[in-house]
Formats: C-alpha cells, sequence, structure tokens
C-alpha cells in the first residue's frame, strides 16, 4: 500500500527534474586545406567567398550523440581561378540528460552546435591564416533560425538525423 504523501514527493520531484546538456568530447573528424592558388601575392585581387555548412546528429545511445558541423569554404578570383578549398568536420558528442523526446532533435541540431560553433569557426580561421590569407572569420549562425526553418522531421531509422544545410 503507498501513501499518497509518497506519490506526490515523487511526482513533484519528477516534475522538478533538471534537463540539461553535456559535453563529453570535442574533436576534429577531417580537416582539409587545398591552396592551389598559393603563392598569391596579388593581393589587390580580394577573392569571392562561397561558404557551405551542415548539421547533423547521430546516436550513440539512449543519452549520448554526436553532433557535426560540416564547413565548405571556396575562394575564388575573377577568372574563375580556385585561390583556396577548406573543408572541416567538427564534431561534439553531448549527453542529455531529463531531455523530453520531442525536444531532442532541437537540442541536438540548435542548442548543440551553438556549442561547436565558435571551436570550427576557430579551426578554420587558423587553417586559412596558415595558408598564407586572412583568417576566415564566419559570420555567427543562428542555428534556431534554420531548424525552425527546416522540415522538423524526427530522426530516422539508422539512428541518423537528416544534415541540415546552411548557405
Amino acid at each position: 500500500m503507498t501513501n499518497k504523501k509518497t506519490e506526490n514527493v515523487e511526482a513533484a520531484n519528477e516534475s522538478t527534474q533538471q534537463t540539461g546538456m553535456q559535453i563529453l568530447a570535442q574533436y576534429v573528424r577531417d580537416l582539409s586545406f587545398e591552396n592551389p592558388g598559393a603563392p598569391n601575392f596579388a593581393a589587390a585581387n580580394s577573392p569571392s567567398v562561397n561558404v557551405s555548412a551542415n548539421v547533423g546528429a547521430r546516436k550513440f545511445s539512449d543519452t549520448d550523440y554526436e553532433v557535426s558541423l560540416k564547413f565548405k569554404i571556396e575562394a575564388k578570383v575573377e577568372d574563375d581561378n580556385v585561390q583556396f578549398i577548406a573543408e572541416l568536420d567538427y564534431c561534439g558528442v553531448f549527453r542529455l540528460i531529463n531531455t523530453p523526446e520531442d525536444e531532442v532533435r532541437s537540442t541536438l541540431l540548435v542548442e548543440a552546435p551553438r556549442q561547436l560553433f565558435p571551436f570550427a569557426r576557430r579551426v578554420l580561421a587558423d587553417a586559412t591564416r596558415d595558408g598564407g590569407y586572412p583568417p576566415i572569420m564566419l559570420d555567427p549562425i543562428d542555428f534556431k533560425e534554420l531548424y525552425d526553418q527546416g522540415d522538423n522531421q524526427p530522426a530516422t531509422s539508422d539512428n541518423k538525423m537528416d544534415d541540415k544545410e546552411i548557405n
């Protein structure tokens, strides 16, 4: 026989459990810098820079997920000559704590990339600087707006969430 007071306390404890997200690891999975335009002594020729990005997530366990930010930056000068191509796959492993099932996807595709972005930005800035160009300083990305514009479909059966492309 259960005590009514005990049931109320247990219910209150369940409703007040804090939700959260822990970053277990961050790492560069893949980094490539191709520099066919080197040496580029024509400083007056400012290259046009095209940046694309993707966000993806995959499930490791009931609470742990890997989130990946993939960037591709291509710089060209007037005659469509490629100066450099930088590609980065920057990942983090996140543990979700007491996150309701209907919030998992948005947490992984909005909040987790917000945590990873400054680190990925620094890696790309360093790579372009080390390649002999001014460092590429990516503008902040509003992951929430991009998520809201997306289709917000549930995770696929292979434990992988669809990549979201950001241009």
